[in-house]
């Protein structure tokens, strides 16, 4: 049995500690790298320069929200296709439903375990 090729995540939070506890659980499930993106603005730079095969963004933070670089993301480029995975606090239905007809693929509400991360992007991944 091959194991998997390494895949590449960009996990984008403003919150330094929510992207430490992505990452962990990401690397921990074995087969992901990470980046990290302090704001949807620096996430959007780091896909300019680089491939990802799925994104994981928070809704609120500074310069460019996390609607926002969906947004972006789904308007076109090398990058239109990658699943988007929103981690965010928003729990109310209307902020599901607008990150998912952004072009969201997945919308979890913090707090967020590990294993619910894991299994949200391996379904992405499998996906793709």
């Amino acid at each position: 049995m091959t194991p998997h090729p390494l895949r590449h995540a960009l996990v984008v939070d403003d919150s330094s500690a929510v992207r430490r506890q992505l990452c962990w659980a990401l690397q921990r499930a074995g087969g992901i790298s990470t980046t990290e993106a302090i704001d949807g603005a620096d996430a959007w730079r780091k896909l300019a320069a680089a491939r990802f095969d799925v994104l994981l963004t928070d809704i609120n933070m500074p310069v460019l929200d996390g609607l926002k670089l969906v947004s972006l993301v789904r308007a076109g480029g090398a990058h239109r296709a990658v699943p988007i995975l929103v981690v965010t606090t928003e729990a109310g239905e209307v902020d599901r439903r607008r990150a998912l007809g952004l072009g969201a693929n997945d919308y979890l509400v913090k707090p967020v375990q590990a294993h619910q991360v894991v299994e949200a992007v391996r379904r992405l991944l499998g996906a793709a």
